[in-house]
């Protein structure tokens, strides 16, 4: 058995810190996101190895890693959720921050946090869905406002980032109209999906903020989200992804979000913790 990849008690001296948000206020499909992060430390805690073999170090024996519940943020709306995690969120620098989620309404609290530098940031989202809508009242009859999931994006958008979407496979009319903006670049998922280099390419910043929604990826590879949406990445073309763009760009922090773990198959917990623990192998 592995040891824990969680090996500093104190966040303040922690070279990264691994931030649990445990949040599903906003899902509008299945649920169960909320249990992600403690599945995901669970995975961190006693299987994966000290040794990435994708990154070629070990991680665990060179950094301090922390992790920092963020507390009881399920009673929250989604606006304040926001601004109870930001608040968190700025606290823990100026170590690497990489936030594991909940459902995907928790990314607003990173990119409101980190506003400051949208201008020279760009957004790598791996994700199924735009996360481009105005809002959730198209589909939902008590709608929870701008800071819903499907919204996440289009905040980023309006602070300033620019995106780099990658494996979309599901999104609105409203949302195709976006995909002219030229902050917003778009790499639909099929039969002939773009190639590494690409994407790498689309990304104009030298500053990159890394977003990985669990369904962005395969169904086979992490069944256990909200909305599994046929198609996706591959378990190595998201490994080949995230080595180029370290390689070509600064990841200057990260999410994964959307786990929804199911009892007797923890595939996606397991592939969600050892992407956390690689990226943190390639990026810092």
């Amino acid at each position: 058995m592995a040891a824990s990849i969680i090996n500093c008690l104190e966040p303040r001296d922690a070279d990264v810190v691994l931030i649990g948000a445990r949040y599903d206020g906003t899902s509008s499909f299945g649920k169960g996101a909320d249990r992600g992060p403690q599945a995901i430390r669970a995975c961190l805690d006693r299987q994966i190895e000290l040794y990435d073999r994708t990154s070629g170090t070990s991680p665990a024996e060179r950094l301090r890693i922390a992790w920092v519940d963020a507390g009881d943020l399920a009673r929250l709306d989604p606006q304040a959720m926001v601004e109870r995690l930001a608040a968190e969120y700025e606290r823990l620098a100026p170590a690497f921050r990489f936030l594991v989620g909940g459902e995907h309404s928790v990314t607003n609290a990173p990119l409101v946090a980190l506003a400051d530098r949208a201008e020279r940031t760009t957004i790598l989202q791996i994700d199924a869905h735009a996360d481009l809508r105005a809002d959730d009242s198209d589909y939902n009859d008590t709608p929870l406002g701008r800071f819903a999931h499907c919204s996440v994006m289009r905040r980023a958008h309006e602070l300033g980032f620019r995106l780099v979407q990658v494996g979309l496979r599901a999104f609105s009319a409203d949302e195709r109209e976006l995909f002219d903006d030229p902050r917003i670049k778009v790499f639909e998922w099929g039969p002939r999906p773009a190639t590494i280099p690409e994407i790498v390419a689309a990304i104009e910043t030298e500053e990159v903020y890394l977003t990985i929604d669990a369904d962005g990826l395969d169904p086979a590879v992490m069944p256990a989200t909200g909305t599994p949406v046929p198609g996706g990445l591959s378990w190595y073309e998201t490994v080949e992804l995230l080595t180029a763009t370290a390689r070509a760009r600064r990841i200057v922090a990260a999410d994964l979000v959307e786990v929804a773990p199911r009892e007797g198959d923890a595939r996606t917990e397991y592939a969600a913790a050892q992407l956390v623990y690689t990226l943190i192998g390639l990026a810092v």
